[in-house]
């Protein structure tokens, strides 16, 4: 079969697409349905003893110490109610340091001495599982003939069931930890950074008159993601394989129209996303806002905000879902943050605040912020964060695959600055020179059309263009990609805002102590921090050409690459700064940067693979036998006597020289002798094996604006992108 008919009927089967039976219930109400499937509060109320309940609400509420005398009474309440809702197994749901989502998953019922069977579920079998440790990323913390790693039951984030046609399963998010104690996986880090940040959060609150306030970091993650049909997805080994498309020349039609940014939803996607929100309504996600956004095929999903652990938990629930139920409308999720070239890549905005339910957000600065002072030093605090620890952000979200968005014009920059608003960078400017005294107050817009009303504007715009910006009640941090977990933004931004507040908490205490007026004391810490810390407030446009040159005059770093990033991780100050919050010792950290090492050249490595597969099997077969085609019909006319234009011959021979070229340096760069250490791979993969990639592709792209399109062999980005 020619490429051009695989490429026909993958396009005929999108064609006669025949959507799934309609999973909705008519007389369901939406609100009815969300948490249906979670051991949520309201469940364990029913069915705990009320000496339990308050002992597990103690702990989720306030972090008292789990009671390991209620574990038992929980665990049978948790089975009898997942029994109920048809589960017959369980399973410790951990994130290790993959980046996905892991589950060990054992049967409740065990056999008995008369033949039959009985359901158990004990204590213990909840607080602790047991799964190997030595097959997943460990950066050196484990020996591979080491397997002992621990799973241990998180209470602050509910258990849930997980539907399956062929049965459902009771999943109990856990953290995972080798036999030492060490953080294996993303989690733990996060719950201990959230623990540290909200110990100094409370101090700068009690300085305030708030006694004995538990503060948590709360997390907004939005969501982009590709879908493009099943019979393309299936007939591109990139795609297949690497998540992204390794060769693909830019369709006639892009996204120069703007006509799919918050375009009408296409029928089939919000099947798909009517179904997706269904069951995450069912699993206590909060989905709230879905959309088109800027590429075609791409959209975006945000949930409400969610303390920061069950943010990650829900983050990595959804993206499991989204891929399950797009098999099941016929497409594939794509989370890749570039899967194809020349259109937008896709982030994963985390949206960050502080608070808790007495006080709401500690990040809103209300309508006159030069008057509220609680508000300033908290947001001074993230600017001192910010400013400090930007290579960590930046570490935070490093990875090969990023390193194709990042920097471009869809995402902000490598350059890690703030984002205030023009009201907010007002009243600091003001704070620099002595105090505040006034605040840009908000304005109206008149329209000039009599039906429509006076509409109120913000006192400031956004900033797209801004990794950290402040957003109104949170700061957003643009920079994490699509593909990646939330956990390891968050645990970054509550350390290094737990310094920030421990070190504004101390300045103040000791002011306080010495008779500093605290109203003066407040004045002059928030002078400092600026005066010491400003140079990261940048309101302009980050897309510039000058930016980047303006950024180095400031001393802000440009770190452009995953590998440029990494070392930051392994600095003398970061691995004290972690150790000193007891979010990482010194093994850990150099775990992470060792793991960040390994997956980098991991990543381009399949890629690279990829790309001499296919170059070589498909591209150049197609490529040679369209030029065999034109000699043959040159040969032929001139054999009749006729004239022949050999011009095509030629044109096409240019980029077959050049692909058979790329692919030989290619398979040569792949099996180059580099030595054997992280680093030495990871250079040679970024130094190598990217530009020998991009020599392929260039070739290759330039072929399939020439070869026939009868025998192209691969789906193009025209038929994935337009046709769903």
């Amino acid at each position: 079969m020619s490429g051009n008919a695989v490429r026909r009927e993958a396009i005929w089967n999108v064609e006669a697409y025949v959507p799934p039976a309609i999973s909705f219930n008519g007389a369901e109400a939406p609100g009815e349905i969300f948490g249906l499937n979670v051991f949520s509060k309201t469940v364990m109320q029913k069915r705990l003893p009320k000496s339990v309940y308050k002992s597990v609400i103690a702990t989720i509420e306030h972090g008292a110490m789990l009671d390991p005398d209620v574990a038992d009474a929980v665990a049978s309440a948790m089975k009898d109610w997942a029994l109920e809702k048809g589960a017959t197994h369980y399973a410790h749901v951990f994130y290790p340091l993959t980046g996905l989502t892991a589950e060990k998953h054992d049967s409740f019922f065990e056999p008995v001495g008369d033949g039959s069977s009985l359901a158990e579920f004990a204590g213990k079998t909840l607080v602790q599982g047991e799964p190997d440790a030595s097959s997943f990323p460990n950066g050196g913390l484990r020996n591979t003939f080491e397997a002992r790693g621990y799973t241990g039951w998180d209470v602050t984030s509910p258990a849930y069931i997980l539907e399956n046609p062929n049965g459902n399963t009771l999943c109990i998010p856990t953290v995972f930890v080798s036999m030492t104690g060490e953080a294996l996986d993303h989690k733990t880090p996060l719950l201990r950074s959230q623990q540290a940040m909200g110990e100094h959060a409370a101090r700068i609150l009690t300085l305030f008159g708030h006694e004995n306030q538990k503060v948590v970091a709360f997390c907004g993650p939005e969501q982009e993601y590709f879908l493009v049909d099943r019979h393309f997805f299936l007939a591109r080994p990139d795609l297949l394989n690497a998540g992204r498309t390794l060769f693909g020349t830019k369709p006639p039609k892009g996204q120069e129209f703007d006509d799919h940014y918050f375009g009408a939803i296409p029928d089939r996607v919000l099947g798909f996303m009517m179904d997706t929100e269904r069951e995450l309504f069912k699993l206590g996600i909060p989905a709230k806002t879905r959309h088109n956004e800027v590429a075609p095929g791409q959209f975006e999903i945000a949930p409400m905000f969610e303390r920061g652990n069950l943010a990650a938990d829900h983050q990595q629930l959804l993206m499991t879902t989204f891929k399950a139920i797009a098999k099941k409308h016929g497409m594939e999720c794509l989370f890749h943050e570039k899967p194809f070239a020349g259109v937008n890549g896709s982030g994963k905005h985390v949206n960050f605040s502080l608070g808790n339910a007495d006080l709401g957000s500690l990040l809103v600065p209300g309508d006159t912020p030069h008057d509220n002072a609680q508000f300033l030093v908290f947001c001074a605090a993230v600017i001192r964060a910010v400013h400090k620890y930007a290579g960590l952000l930046r570490a935070s979200v490093a990875s090969a695959t990023n390193d194709h968005r990042l920097g471009a014009n869809e995402a902000p920059p490598a350059i890690i600055s703030i984002f205030l608003g023009d009201q907010l960078a007002d009243v600091f400017e003001q704070i620099a020179k002595g105090a505040a005294s006034s605040s840009k107050g908000k304005g109206v817009m008149h329209i000039g059309v009599d039906t429509l009303p006076v509409l109120p504007t913000d006192p400031g715009d956004r900033n797209r263009t801004s990794p950290f910006a402040f957003t109104g009640n949170r700061f957003e941090f643009r920079a994490p990609g699509s593909m990646q977990t939330v956990a390891g933004p968050m645990t970054t931004i509550n350390t290094i805002m737990a310094d920030s507040l421990d070190y504004a908490a101390g300045v103040l205490e000791t002011a306080v102590a010495a008779g500093t007026d605290f109203d003066t004391a407040v004045q002059d810490l928030l002078t400092q921090i600026i005066t010491d810390h400003g140079n990261v407030v940048f309101n302009g446009d980050g897309y510039s050409a000058e930016w980047p040159i303006e950024a180095e005059q400031r001393g802000l770093a440009n770190l452009k690459t995953t590998l440029d990033a990494l070392p930051e991780l392994i600095t003398d100050s970061a691995m004290e700064l972690f150790e000193r919050y007891g979010v990482f010792n010194h093994r850990e950290m150099h775990s992470r940067y060792e793991i960040g090492l390994e997956q980098y050249t991991l990543t381009i490595g399949v890629e690279a693979r990829l790309s001499l597969e296919i170059g070589t099997t498909a591209i150049l077969p197609a490529a040679v036998k369209h030029q065999t085609e034109i000699a043959l019909n040159i040969g032929a006319l001139k054999a009749a006597g006729v004239e022949a234009d050999t011009a095509p011959l030629d044109e096409v021979g240019a980029p077959i020289t050049a692909l058979r070229a790329g692919l030989s340096a290619l398979r040569a760069a792949l099996k180059a002798d580099v030595g054997h250490s992280a680093l030495a791979e990871a250079e040679h993969a970024r130094d190598v094996l990217l530009p020998a990639m991009a020599d392929v592709r260039a070739a290759a792209d330039a072929l399939e604006e020439l070869v026939a399109d009868e025998l192209w062999p691969l789906p193009t980005y025209q038929e994935m992108l337009f046709i769903l």
